[in-house]
């Protein structure tokens, strides 16, 4: 049996997904959280074949989440399952541990093969998230000024550029208005952006919000 540890702050979410995996013989949930704490605390306390987490959660980012929970169970196989477009956060999420990463547009059956997948060992790449991968190798010289932003700073650049306000920000991330204010400002800085405009142009450009269509 494999032991999924099932992790998005959004109870409709995980009572789906338990559904899905209910149907199948070898996959069943043995535990939830629904913020980056408790899935700490759930790791610490008991074991897990897969983690498959939410990138975007309450506090902590899955990213961070990810980061940690490899720091405390290196060998634990993490599947990020999120609303965002692999060109938004595969190769970070994959360069913070994570062993596949699959968007919430999947189909069951994708879904169950890729836990599958992962829970022995292996690793879960689309073609998509191959060719980004391919092209975050590449010389220096061919990168995307988004691409050199911290994982916090990218987060804090797609809620500027979606339309969030400082102390919105600040509250989602459970930051302060200072610290959410620093990050922009380093944004604007790293990007050689003249204003907020100039960001949301270049979100909408490069397709790092989640527009309907894109």
């Amino acid at each position: 049996m494999i032991r999924v540890l099932l992790a998005d702050d959004h109870a409709i979410i995980r009572d789906g997904l338990k559904q899905i995996l209910a149907e199948t013989d070898d996959l069943k949930v043995c535990g939830e959280a629904a913020d980056g704490n408790e899935v700490l605390r759930q790791v610490r306390e008991a074991e897990w074949d897969v983690l498959v987490l939410d990138i975007s959660m309450p506090g902590r980012s899955g990213l961070e989440v990810v980061k940690l929970v490899k720091e405390e169970c290196p060998k634990l196989p993490v599947l990020i399952l999120s609303m965002h477009h692999e060109d938004q956060y595969a190769v970070r999420a994959l360069r913070a541990g994570a062993s596949g990463y699959l968007t919430k547009e999947s189909d069951a059956d994708q879904l169950i093969g890729v836990i599958r997948k992962i829970a022995q060992g292996g690793v879960y790449i689309s073609p998509t998230v191959a060719e980004l991968l391919a092209r975050d190798v590449m010389p220096a010289r061919n990168s995307l000024p988004h691409q050199g932003l911290s994982d916090r700073e990218f987060q804090v650049f797609r809620m500027i550029a979606s339309g969030s306000g400082i102390t919105e920000i600040a509250e989602a991330l459970s930051l302060s208005v200072k610290t959410v204010s620093t990050h922009k400002a380093r944004i604007m800085q790293k990007m050689n952006l003249a204003n907020q405009a100039e960001l949301i142009r270049y979100a909408l450009t490069h397709r790092l919000t989640d527009q309907p269509g894109q």
